[in-house]
């Protein structure tokens, strides 16, 4: 792991020497072409990129986006690109981090597991904002720079590790920025040189600290300001605004040396493995819980006991979930009633939720929902604890669990689940995006135009301009 020999600033010149991953990012995102893109990518991004606008669109009318509205609402009279689900018109940077906190504005969006990023909620937004800003763009090239984006951001994931959010940064805030930048500099046709001071100028703007899971609002933020920040890097760019050059090598002040607090906690080779030839796109899985990923896994244990042996919430005497080390920080924590961030990022919760509710999805978490004292007091009975042996599987098994299930009766129930459905192992159906679409949608646009929003997604590959897509996503007057 770690640097190898690169170090310093780079020039022009030698940029791709002293700063090879970074420059083999920045040819990747200027050079794609949509013919590249496999069959399979093209239909699986398709589906992604409709179930990030569902998620979008329902979190247009979420407390914490109201005061997004409001608030920019009052400040900022461009009224240039559309805010989803919504009347309102923004500057582009102000709806691409108005867009971003409403998809990540519920625990309902996309995730790369092994990235430990929701790609959609920074991909999408800037994406968006610019062919708003550049109209007529064919469905071809919106399609070919959301796939920069959903390739980019999972990969500087990989890089960092696991590590990065046990430390506590929160990916989406941090590494999210490169998916931004990646997206909206191939939509704005940068060459590989200014996109390669569109990272840079990504990376400088990356914070986010995980403290916000305990109640903040300013967690469902996080996606939105790494969107916005991603489209200023992109538009900085495009006008010969410079960024560092070697963001991802630069022995002091990189982005992989600062965020891990290391020379060699971190594998830059990640940056470009196999890009261009296998799609990090087909590993991004969807939730049918509307809770943090690292839950679900435990939530389809206990769907799967329950099958087998029919038990009741008031029949459980105690509940075990053995996991990864990241699992147990960032999930296992003794819950607190602190608002509903807290509870859709607690694991012991979520789990006192659906076995008293049936479901955890959006009906199952409203302000009440949050002192709820059958779900805290059965949320105590709950009891997360690292297993080092799932820890050192990697990665690639953070969200494997082991649950047991104690009865009053004595009877032990337990069962193992390695990736939870909608996972890359066990993608959804189209039908069943489409439903869960459809369920986040309708109330935000009404039916009819929720089936044409659906109906233009699914067909982007053959969409001349993507401009009345836009249109879809305001909400009718």
């Amino acid at each position: 792991m770690g640097l190898s020999s690169m170090g310093g600033a780079a020039t022009a010149g030698d940029v791709a020497v002293t700063a090879p991953f970074t420059s083999a990012i920045s040819e990747f995102v200027s050079g794609l072409r949509f013919e590249q893109i496999p069959a399979e990518v093209v239909e699986r991004i398709q589906l992604l990129i409709l179930d990030a606008l569902g998620c979008g669109l329902f979190g247009s009318r979420l407390p914490w986006a109201k005061i997004l509205h409001d608030t920019l609402g009052r400040l900022d009279t461009t009224a240039s690109v559309e805010v989803w689900g919504s009347e309102m018109r923004l500057s582009a940077p102000n709806a691409a981090l108005v867009n971003g906190t409403q998809v990540q504005g519920f625990e309902l969006d996309d995730v790369h597991r092994q990235g430990i990023l929701h790609v959609g909620a920074v991909s999408l937004p800037p994406l968006l904002a610019v062919c708003a800003l550049q109209p007529g763009m064919p469905g071809s090239r919106f399609l070919t720079s959301a796939v920069a984006g959903y390739e980019i951001g999972p990969r500087v994931g990989m890089c960092m590790g696991q590590e990065h959010i046990t430390q506590g940064w929160h990916p989406g805030a941090t590494v999210g920025v490169f998916s931004a930048a990646s997206a909206a500099s191939a939509a704005l046709g940068l060459s590989a040189e200014q996109t390669v001071h569109a990272l840079g100028i990504a990376g400088t703007q990356a914070c986010g600290l995980m403290a916000a899971q305990y109640g903040a609002m300013v967690k469902r933020m996080h996606a939105g300001r790494s969107a916005q920040s991603g489209l200023y890097a992109a538009l900085l760019a495009q006008a010969g605004f410079t960024g560092i050059r070697d963001v991802f090598e630069s022995r002091y002040g990189g982005f992989c040396t600062t965020f891990s607090a290391s020379q060699d906690k971190f594998e830059l080779s990640a940056l470009s493995a196999g890009l261009g030839d296998t799609f990090e796109t087909m590993r991004i899985s969807l939730k049918f819980y509307s809770c943090v990923a690292s839950s679900h896994t435990s939530l389809d244990a206990i769907r799967i006991l329950q099958a087998r042996h029919p038990f009741t919430a008031a029949e459980v005497e105690r509940v075990t979930v053995r996991g990864s080390r990241a699992t147990a920080d960032h999930v296992g924590w003794p819950y607190r009633p602190e608002g509903l961030t807290s509870a859709q990022l607690n694991l012991p919760f979520c789990i006192a939720t659906l076995l008293l509710e049936g479901d955890v999805f959006v009906k199952q978490f409203d302000d009440a929902a949050v002192a709820d004292p059958g779900r805290i007091a059965l949320a105590g009975r709950v009891l997360v604890v690292e297993d080092p042996s799932i820890t050192a599987k990697g990665p690639a098994h953070r969200h494997e669990i082991e649950l047991e299930v104690i009865l009053a009766d004595g009877t032990r129930l337990a069962g193992r689940v390695v990736s939870p459905r909608g996972s890359e192992s066990n993608f959804a159906t189209e039908a069943q995006v489409v439903d869960k679409f459809h369920v986040l949608a309708d109330d935000v646009l009404g039916r009819e135009r929720a089936v044409r929003l659906r109906e233009a997604v699914l067909g982007l590959a053959d969409l001349a301009d993507v401009t009345p897509l836009l249109r879809l996503l305001r909400r009718a007057p």
